[in-house]
């Protein structure tokens, strides 16, 4: 696939305070008094597929190489196929080239963008809908204890999310274990930065689990049946088109997640459902199915 660079150690993690993610500002609160918080930086990068240049995303910052090819793979614009020879990035400039054997062009497909309804206005391509012609996601499993665990892990890993909030997360999971959590001011930023990573060190997504803290939107749910991953959870909810291309494509889809609830709208024949309810979920259970059964 590529002449790939040695993956780093698991698991890949926000790193806070890294420097020039976040900066201070000073305020008042509604008492009046001063404070002084971190609010994340955001700032432009211009991506080149060889000669070509692409686009220009909103971005924190970080992972400038694994954001460029993830945004190119889940656009179709790098095939499974392609070997990439080099990724220069400037930080000077704010330009990350992806330079590939292959030779490209893509003017007629720049030419068809599509604003998405994610934010840092985010960008897709108008026939990202053709690489999901004919895709059979694996027939992998979920375990409820797996999804719980991983629940609450997430949401306790340190991240830019709880050092200044203003920010979206995505990871990347294998059973109930971490494997890569990314975040970005858009969502579809993060779900790329994860695509670039498993691309560039040619990780599989057959039996992934992906992670969002974002709502469950069509381009949400396509770059995830792009990448290969056939389960898709959120502790937010769905749009109606999301769940459609998750029934097309039998891709598994979780939403609004809270302690021990979710609802499932989308190939919900990967659930293995082992963990035991907490009480009051239990007793919620029971009262619906007699409500069903009346």
């Amino acid at each position: 696939m590529t002449g790939a660079p040695k993956a780093p150690n698991l698991p890949l993690l926000p790193n806070p305070k890294a420097p020039g993610l976040t900066r201070p500002i000073a305020g008042r609160d509604q008492t009046g008094a001063m404070v002084e918080i971190s609010v994340v930086e955001e700032r432009p990068l211009t991506i080149y597929l060889n000669a070509q240049e692409i686009v220009t995303a909103m971005t924190i910052g970080d992972y400038p190489e694994y954001l460029a090819i993830g945004f190119l793979r889940n656009q179709g614009m790098l095939r499974p196929d392609d070997v990439i020879t080099q990724v220069d990035y400037d930080d000077d400039l704010q330009v990350v080239v992806v330079r590939t054997t292959r030779q490209t062009s893509y003017e007629e497909k720049v030419k068809k963008k599509t604003r998405t309804s994610g934010c840092a206005v985010g960008t897709v391509f108008g026939d990202m809908m053709e690489g999901l012609e004919g895709l059979t996601l694996p027939q992998a499993t979920l375990r409820t204890s797996d999804l719980y665990a991983l629940a609450k892990e997430i949401n306790t890993l340190p991240s830019l999310y709880l050092e200044a909030g203003a920010i979206h997360g995505s990871v990347l999971c294998q059973g109930g274990r971490v494997l890569v959590y990314m975040e970005d001011v858009g969502r579809h930023n993060a779900v790329d930065k994860i695509a670039g990573w498993m691309f560039r060190h040619g990780v599989s997504g057959e039996d992934k689990l992906l992670y969002t803290t974002g709502r469950l939107t069509s381009e949400m749910v396509i770059k995830a049946a792009l990448m290969g991953i056939p389960m898709l959870a959120s502790r937010s909810g769905f749009t109606a088109w999301g769940v459609e291309i998750a029934n097309q494509v039998d891709l598994t889809l979780i939403g609004r997640m809270r302690g021990q609830r979710f609802v499932c709208l989308a190939g919900e024949q990967r659930l293995i459902r082992d963990a035991a309810l907490s009480g009051e979920d239990e007793d919620k259970r029971h009262r619906r199915k007699g409500a069903q059964d009346d």
